[in-house]
């Protein structure tokens, strides 16, 4: 199976698929990080012998979990000077913008839908706590996002991978589709959101 992520996977393993999960869960420097296909091709892997699906999800959720926590320690401590943060090759304040607009819209639902919004859901935690989101209310859409996502997409791929014979030989297209899947709730909030339609419209006729 020669497909990048794959590969990725097999070369950094457990340690790198949990780095990879806690720095893409809130701390504004994971948001290029391919979240949804790199947890959906571990349980995949999983389910082919390579990696142990028990120690893959528990590891998966206790670092997003994690991941989140941290992010939101950052919000609350440095509060509104952080949206004056100059932008870098990690940082770029537009993302952390629009975070604010969805946590703005879905209030603490943000929490567990940004999971599966790339980019967003390495801001969500980071906004909320700049918002003093109340913390066990956090917690409590934290536990029930990490299990939705860093369990969930994990045990698909793993389900998947077990449940089609030879699925091997599809992984290329099947991963293809989960990296589509994972960018598809992004373009739909660019589309739907005036200002970023607006601004797109802009560049366009340039």
């Amino acid at each position: 199976m020669h497909f990048d992520l794959v590969e990725l996977i097999r070369t950094v393993g457990y340690l790198g698929i949990f780095t990879i999960v806690f720095l893409e869960s809130g701390l504004l420097v994971g948001f290029f990080f391919p979240g949804d296909s790199l947890l959906f091709t571990a349980g995949f892997l999983a389910s082919q012998g390579f990696l142990d699906i028990k120690i893959l999800i528990a590891g998966c959720f206790f670092f997003a979990v994690l991941g989140d926590s941290v992010g939101y320690y950052i919000g609350k401590k440095l509060g509104p000077r952080i949206f004056t943060k100059e932008n870098s090759i990690f940082f770029h304040k537009k993302h952390l913008e629009r975070a604010q607009k969805f946590y703005d819209k879905h209030g603490g639902k943000t929490i567990v839908l940004a999971r599966f919004i790339p980019v967003i859901r390495a801001f969500a935690p980071v906004v909320a706590g700049v918002g003093s989101m109340n913390y066990k209310k956090f917690v409590a859409f934290n536990l029930i996002g990490g299990v939705l996502w860093a369990i969930g997409v994990t045990s698909a791929g793993y389900y998947l991978g077990s449940l089609i014979p030879d699925v091997d030989k599809y992984l290329l297209p099947i991963v293809g589709l989960i990296i589509i899947a994972s960018i598809l709730p992004g373009l739909h909030h660019m589309l739907t959101d005036a200002e970023i339609r607006a601004s797109l419209i802009k560049r366009f006729k340039k």
